[in-house]
């Protein structure tokens, strides 16, 4: 997969040093990873939360981050749309 908006993440492994490894992990994972669909996703991340539009949120280091993406299958791209902390996920507007 092409992974779009990377500097997203790198403002904020710069900011949450915690979450460093655990992000590089995911972006190496995700340009490697060939998903055609919601259920190739699901099948390497189970508790990643898919939500409307194709958007998907993952938890990062046992939910003390959240990571918003969205991802277009058909053309093989995941937007990073947010990264923050639990407290700013849960004023986000998804969609």
């Amino acid at each position: 997969m092409k992974l779009l908006d990377k500097e997203k993440l790198y403002d904020f492994k710069e900011k949450h040093a915690d979450a460093r490894s655990q992000i590089e992990s995911w972006e190496a994972e995700v340009e490697e990873a060939q998903w055609s669909t919601p259920h190739d996703l699901k099948k390497r991340y189970p508790k990643a939360s898919l939500v409307k539009d194709q958007h998907i949120i993952f938890d990062l280091c046992r939910n003390k981050y959240r990571l918003l993406v969205q991802v277009s299958y058909k053309n093989g791209i995941v937007l990073i749309k947010k990264i923050g902390t639990h407290k700013e996920y849960d004023n986000w507007k998804i969609g």
